[in-house]
C-alpha cells in the first residue's frame, strides 16, 4: 500500500484499518491474476483452494451437472 499510494510503511501500519488491508489484498490479487492472463500463464492451485470453490458451486447451484 506504501508503494500505490506514496506513503511511508510506518504511516500504513500506524493509520491503515483492516478494511485498507482488504482493499490492498484484493487490489494485489486483482494485479496477480491480470499479469499471469497477459503472459497465458496458468493461475497456480496455491492460489485458490479448488475442493473449496466446489463446494461453494455446490451449495450455491446444488448438484446440476
Amino acid at each position: 500500500m506504501a508503494e500505490r499510494y506514496g506513503v511511508l510503511p510506518s504511516k500504513i501500519l500506524t493509520e491503515a484499518d483492516t478494511y485498507d488491508l482488504m482493499i490492498m489484498d484484493c487490489a494485489l490479487t486483482y494485479r496477480h491474476i491480470k499479469e499471469k492472463e497477459s503472459r497465458n500463464e496458468p493461475i497456480g492451485e496455491d492460489f485458490y483452494n479448488k475442493q473449496h470453490i466446489d463446494k461453494l458451486k455446490e451449495e450455491y447451484y446444488g448438484n446440476k451437472d
